[in-house]
């Protein structure tokens, strides 16, 4: 069995992104790992080459900054990086720069691997999510958090990714998934305040022009935190390529997880979504089989 990494990246170190983390989570399950690098303002191109791995294969890019219509370039730049992983590679691995796989998990996702690699109904492997708020303690639980997403495809290219690199498509349909005990940690939601306040201007550039930004983007330094529906606290670890960013952390994040601003038909749907483990009315971005 052959496996490929992929993944996209611009001003990592400007915003905060921890994609060398990303990429050294996912190296050991990867025979190379394609990293396209985009036009960036920023150490970004000598941060990946620093990485010390022969796996690692940069393709340079120049992203087009007028595919704002529902965050285009992003599934563009995606779609880059696996037109170009080996032929001969059987499954595909996408890891987003925010984006980190725990090593406690590699064995699961391998075995996976493994297990479907001759099924060709299998398209995707599909895993589960953990998505990190104001600091590396809590973790969001509303309904504006996505529970699942494919992160395993099979190197196939009449596979594309989808809208805003959320997902992806085969022909226009939802691909066929099984589902692997594992999580994926996203980590984007974590930054210090003045950092995420910068990539907040910048995600939302991909998606809307300068009038619209002057309109709904605050004029502050630093991000308010205190803008979440329903967090709880984290109580397992952490991936070990995560622990010394995790150490330099400078700022401070403290939240009352009981505490829910939440509208009253979403707390209907989070209390029962507590009892049963059943989200009503779920937006479900593959096809389980």
């Amino acid at each position: 069995m052959k496996v490929s990494g992929f993944t996209f990246v611009r001003n990592a170190i400007k915003y905060d992104y921890p994609i060398v983390e990303a990429i050294h989570s996912i190296l050991p399950l990867c025979d190379e790992v394609v990293v396209c690098v985009g036009n960036s303002d920023d150490g970004t191109l000598a941060l990946v080459e620093s990485i010390s791995s022969s796996k690692i294969k940069i393709l340079h890019s120049v992203w087009d900054d007028t595919l704002r219509e529902s965050g285009q370039v992003l599934a563009v730049e995606t779609n880059k990086a696996f037109d170009v992983i080996a032929a001969d590679s059987d499954w595909a691995f996408y890891i987003q720069g925010d984006e980190v796989m725990h090593e406690k998990y590699l064995p699961a996702v391998k075995q996976a691997m493994e297990q479907y690699k001759d099924d060709k109904r299998v398209e995707g492997l599909l895993f589960n999510y953990e998505h990190f708020y104001g600091s590396y303690d809590y973790v969001g639980t509303s309904r504006r958090w996505y529970r699942h997403e494919i992160r395993v495809i099979r190197n196939d290219k009449t596979i594309r990714s989808y809208r805003d690199a959320q997902g992806f498509r085969k022909n226009g349909r939802k691909l066929n998934v099984k589902p692997v005990d594992a999580y994926i940690y996203h980590y984007g939601w974590v930054k210090q305040p003045a950092f995420m306040q910068a990539k907040m201007k910048n995600f939302h550039s991909l998606y809307h022009d300068e009038q619209w930004l002057d309109r709904n983007i605050p004029k502050t330094v630093e991000f308010d935190y205190s803008q979440i529906d329903g967090l709880k606290y984290f109580i397992d670890t952490h991936p070990a390529v995560m622990q010394p960013r995790i150490d330099r952390m400078n700022w401070t994040f403290e939240a009352d997880p009981m505490h829910k601003k939440m509208k009253f038909k979403h707390r209907i749907s989070h209390y029962i979504e507590g009892l049963t483990g059943k989200r009503l009315f779920e937006y479900k971005n593959y096809r389980l089989i």
